[in-house]
């Protein structure tokens, strides 16, 4: 095994000098924490166990037991567990995750879906020396079903690491996993578990590329359709680990900082365990997948000694590096590929409402309106639950029952958000998204991101029926309004998609290649002719053709594409060009994405919210909220409960996006 760690033994290594610098800097009033952090996180962890014994022996101390005196909070926990051997580590964490009341299943899935055999069979017996227990009983204990089951499966450390493959086997287990899930009504649990559990990574490696071909989708949505809670999570967290050990850490250090708060133990934990085995490759994929150093985000997210003995665990700034180490490169043309062979089923949240009457909803809506005060509910239940089409039936219905006008009479009785949302799901999608559009580019000021997500996820059909809504509603062409309201590359790139023109075909390989090629080229040429490069082909190329474009790109360069595109262009220019490749990778993630953004920190963009929401809710707003639960570790669900209560006194404006929602995840 090649170790890519930051922490490697230090030369001219004296245990009795460290042991006596570290006796110094804590005698006396205060310590020198300056002195132990730089110390302790510049030698391997065996050679902190020399100086643990020198300790003793020049000092008659126990050395761990002075740190935890000397040392307070975060700081402290850091510097502590650095001192353990990193089976006692990990045996220490199982322990905490299981003893009291609850159960950590996140650091037990952490642990047990990483460690190779030999971790684990160190790890259970320190468990056993340490608190005099057998791990697999206390787990046991603590956890249940299939769960339970799996983590014992991985707890004995007998996963074949043979490294021989047997190709009629590897056909064999992709078409049991296909049969024991997407074929067959039900899931055949065991036999997840016994393939996933047991199979060497190399021989999985294998059986999921032969099981995309079979079931046309990656084991990773197939676990996701047939799996649920716990189960799910340890099962994706191993497919992750045998698909690559670093990116999966990277994610889970990711998730450890973003948003409010960080998950200290988590942090802690990942950082020490990997610092002598493949920090170098977390830190890689964490770039390319995150667009940030992972030195840079424990910058902004921690602080004072934690802080600096942290980042002497991450060893160095990937934001000031160049290309990609070759496994990073590796794992960027695999992701790329991974996204070409996936089919995904788009699924709405929204659907047409059985038994439909729509004579008998416009008569409800004019009740819910007649008379002093608005009865609410009753027109959130019945908007919100009838597809687009059948809404256009209500208004119709209602003009030719009522003679009245449905839209103006809903102006006059909703006010705010809510009616805001009522009215942009009576609208027709093109009606809507050339409201949006027209919101995004009046009065003081352009919101960019708006006119860039419409324009980068909507189809042709969808763009043509927009421009003639938008010529029809205001008198002037979409085309015109946009040279007005934008200028230089970005204005030519709204252009350019505004035209509805971009290829719908399947892939050409041949031409895929010299695509990527000219591309390459184009990251040696000026910055103006660059832009123009990428946005002849970003801009007018089917996305399964771009999706090859930018895994053969990986190959001419050894970078992603979105690594040339951080670096050299810039403003509205990169947020367009980042939102065609997000949308070519992975156009639900894309909008989980910006939902995300929509709703944290102080105050919602309420306009984004209702745009997305209402304009995917019958396309892929379910497959949204997976990818939602999946990059946030909450659901949109719950996300939108929380993020819109101060917003939302009434909650009648709340109600109506999570019915829209369609249920928690």
């Amino acid at each position: 095994m090649v170790f890519r760690g930051t922490i490697t033994d230090a030369p001219d290594f004296d245990p009795s000098a460290d042991a006596e610098a570290l006796y110094n800097a804590m005698k006396g009033m205060g310590s020198d924490k300056e002195a132990i952090l730089d110390l302790v996180t510049s030698r391997s962890s065996a050679q902190r166990q020399e100086v643990i014994s020198a300790y003793k022996c020049s000092f008659g101390k126990d050395l761990i037991e002075d740190l935890k005196y000397e040392l307070t909070g975060k700081f402290e926990r850091l510097i502590v567990s650095l001192m353990r051997t990193p089976a006692y580590h990990d045996a220490k964490e199982v322990h905490d995750a299981v003893k009291g009341a609850g159960t950590n299943e996140k650091c037990l899935i952490e642990i047990l879906a990483s460690r190779n055999n030999k971790q684990i069979q160190d790890m259970v017996a320190a468990y056993k020396d340490a608190y005099g227990r057998d791990m697999e009983g206390d787990i046991i204990k603590d956890t249940s079903g299939h769960f339970k089951k799996m983590l014992v499966v991985l707890m004995q450390g007998t996963r074949d690491e043979s490294g021989v493959v047997d190709a009629d086997l590897v056909e064999q287990d992709a078409q049991d996993l296909y049969s024991a899930g997407e074929e067959q009504w039900g899931t055949d649990e065991a036999k997840f578990i016994m393939i996933l559990g047991s199979r060497s990574v190399t021989h999985l490696r294998m059986v999921f590329d032969a099981y995309e071909k079979i079931a046309e989708k990656s084991i990773e949505d197939s676990i996701k359709n047939e799996l649920s809670g716990d189960f799910e999570r340890l099962m994706l967290a191993v497919v992750q680990c045998i698909r690559s050990v670093p990116m999966f850490f990277a994610k889970c250090l990711y998730k450890s900082m973003k948003g409010l708060g960080t998950a200290d133990n988590t942090l802690i934990r990942i950082m020490i365990c990997r610092s002598e085995i493949d920090m170098l490759d977390i830190r890689e994929f964490f770039r390319l997948r995150y667009e940030k150093s992972l030195y840079n985000m424990i910058k902004d997210d921690t602080s004072g000694d934690y802080k600096r003995t942290l980042l002497n665990l991450c060893g160095g700034d990937d934001d000031l590096a160049g290309e990609f180490f070759p496994e990073a490169a590796q794992l960027a043309y695999k992701m790329w590929e991974l996204s070409a062979m996936a089919k995904v089923q788009l699924r709405p949240t929204v659907h047409p409402s059985t038994n439909f009457d729509p004579a008998a909803d416009a008569q409800a809506l004019r009740k819910a309106m007649k008379g002093f005060g608005t009865d609410e509910d009753a027109i959130i239940d019945i908007v919100a639950q009838r597809s687009n089409a059948q809404r256009q039936e209500i208004r119709q219905a209602f003009k030719s029952l009522l003679g009245r006008d449905l839209m103006k009479d809903l102006k006059s009785e909703l006010s705010k958000n809510l009616e805001r949302l009522i009215i942009g799901l009576m609208m027709t999608p093109a009606d809507f998204d050339a409201k949006m559009m027209r919101k995004a580019m009046e009065g003081a000021g352009t919101d960019e991101h708006s006119l860039i997500e419409i324009l980068v996820t909507r189809n042709n059909e969808q763009i043509l029926a927009m421009n003639a809504a938008y010529q029809d509603a205001y008198k002037k062409s979409l085309e015109n309004a946009i040279q007005s309201e934008t200028s230089g590359h970005f204005c030519r790139i709204l252009v350019s998609l505004v035209q509805g023109a971009r290829e719908e075909g399947p892939e050409d390989v041949e031409r895929a290649n010299a695509d990527a090629q000219e591309l390459a080229e184009a990251c040696n040429a000026d910055s103006d002719d660059m832009e123009m490069k990428f946005m002849s082909i970003l801009c007018t190329r089917s996305f399964p053709h771009l999706r090859r474009v930018f895994q053969e790109f990986v190959r001419y360069t050894n970078k992603d594409i979105e690594q040339i595109i951080k670096k050299e262009t810039s403003g509205d220019v990169r947020n367009a060009f980042f939102a065609i490749v997000r949308s070519v990778k992975n156009q639900p993630s894309y909008f989980a994405d910006r939902l995300y953004k929509a709703m944290k920190g102080l105050g919602t963009d309420d306009r984004a919210l209702i745009r997305i929401m209402v304009s995917r809710s019958e396309v892929d707003l379910f497959n949204i909220r997976k990818e939602f639960k999946d990059t946030h570790e909450v659901s949109l669900h719950e996300f939108i409960q929380v993020e819109t209560m101060l917003s939302d006194t009434s909650g009648d404006y709340r109600k109506t996006l999570l019915l829209l929602c369609g249920g928690e995840d």
